[in-house]
């Protein structure tokens, strides 16, 4: 590692290791005062630490563009977002906020932006945006353009995440059925593009043999962490009880 690389590195560690003592410093509160999970706290501490792997990786070529993109909007998101700090967060504020944080989270517009399709659309048109038009080059060089589009694919990627297979609330959730059928085309998304990487069909300058090992990369890892999605969103599925149907009482004779 070069030391201009080391001395922007540096900084950026210390992003995922404060979040995580945040979140960890509310859990072990929480936990004194009537329990937190601690499955619940590895994960996050995951999540977080898949993102200080991600910084860490170096992105100078494709191939480790690509496995950044993998942590940064695909894995690390689904440890963060199992981690639940939205509830965590509930549980820190005072009921008068926890109300208010409820009452904006039953916004009509944040129920649109937190539909499953809404991140589908951020991630999978951000990947297509980033590879088949000239912004992958643009970002080569332009750092500061490089960042916003890793900061866009944490985002998206947790927002995708969270509508997905969240344990946190949120503001009108579809049933599980349509949350696999999105799902899947998310799958579809993944493995369409990666084909026409492989095919040569990105707007790259990089050799073929490193445009087909990126594009391997997303195919294989890619479903690996859809699956894992998969999984979460089955794992943390609560079937809403069925209510009672009431009767009608015989008329009298």
């Amino acid at each position: 590692m070069t030391a201009h690389r080391a001395s922007s590195v540096g900084p950026l560690l210390l992003v995922p290791a404060l979040v995580f003592w945040v979140y960890l410093a509310a859990a072990l509160r929480e936990r004194d005062r009537g329990g937190w999970s601690h499955w619940r706290t590895a994960s996050f501490g995951a999540g977080a630490a898949l993102l200080a792997v991600a910084v860490v990786v170096p992105g100078h070529d494709l191939v480790g563009h690509m496995w950044r993109h993998l942590l940064i909007g695909m894995l690390a998101p689904l440890g963060l977002v199992l981690g639940a700090p939205g509830t965590l967060l509930l549980r820190a504020v005072s009921r008068r906020r926890g109300r208010a944080l409820v009452r904006l989270l039953r916004h009509p517009a944040l129920g649109v932006l937190a539909h499953p399709v809404t991140g589908l659309l951020l991630t999978a048109g951000g990947l297509y945006l980033l590879h088949l038009t000239p912004l992958y080059r643009a970002t080569l060089a332009s750092p500061p353009l490089h960042t916003l589009v890793l900061a866009h694919f944490l985002l998206s990627g947790y927002l995708f995440t969270w509508a997905t297979a969240g344990p946190d609330p949120g503001p009108h959730r579809p049933r599980v059925p349509v949350r696999l059928v999105v799902l899947g085309l998310s799958v579809a998304a993944h493995a369409t593009l990666a084909q026409l990487m492989y095919a040569g069909l990105a707007d790259t300058t990089a050799p073929v043999a490193q445009l087909r090992a990126a594009a391997s990369l997303m195919y294989y890892v890619g479903d690996l962490a859809e699956i894992l999605l998969a999984l979460a969103l089955l794992v943390t599925w609560r079937p809403t009880p069925a209510r009672p149907t009431s009767r009608p009482h015989p008329a009298p004779a």
